[in-house]
């Protein structure tokens, strides 16, 4: 019997660390869709203020739920990671359109997606395989 290569070993730190982000994301997206759903005053004065009409909010929370459920389960996590890429994509481009201030508004969608495939590159060693980051 082979010993393992460095790839296959799995450090349980990491794994922790790359579950308590991915959870601390799933939180947030969750709440996220959930109010979407429910629709609150600041929901709804965020979509009149960024132009979106908000009969569409139910759907935008339906499909954000359902990214973020792929994501959360590990056979389909990086199709969920891809999934919300995509979302977090037309976050920026809604503030950008809007004249959002850069840092605080337009690049947090950025910087949470640095966060979901952060989380992801660390609990799985799939994603771990094919994009081997080295120290």
């Amino acid at each position: 019997m082979q010993p393992p290569d460095e790839s296959a070993r799995i450090s349980r730190g990491r794994v922790w660390a790359g579950r308590t982000i991915s959870g601390l994301v799933v939180l947030f997206l969750t709440l996220d869709g959930v109010m979407k759903l429910v629709q609150p005053a600041p929901v709804v004065d965020a979509f009149v203020r960024t132009g979106w009409p908000v009969s569409l909010a139910g759907g935008m929370g339906v499909t954000l739920l359902v990214c973020t459920a792929l994501y959360m389960v590990p056979p389909t996590s990086v199709l969920g990671a891809i999934l919300l890429t995509g979302w977090l994509g037309g976050a920026v481009a809604t503030n950008l359109r809007t004249g959002q201030p850069w840092f605080s508004h337009t690049l947090f969608p950025v910087y949470f997606g640095v966060l979901v495939w952060g989380g992801l590159f660390l609990r799985d060693a799939r994603l771990r395989s094919i994009l081997p980051l080295r120290p």
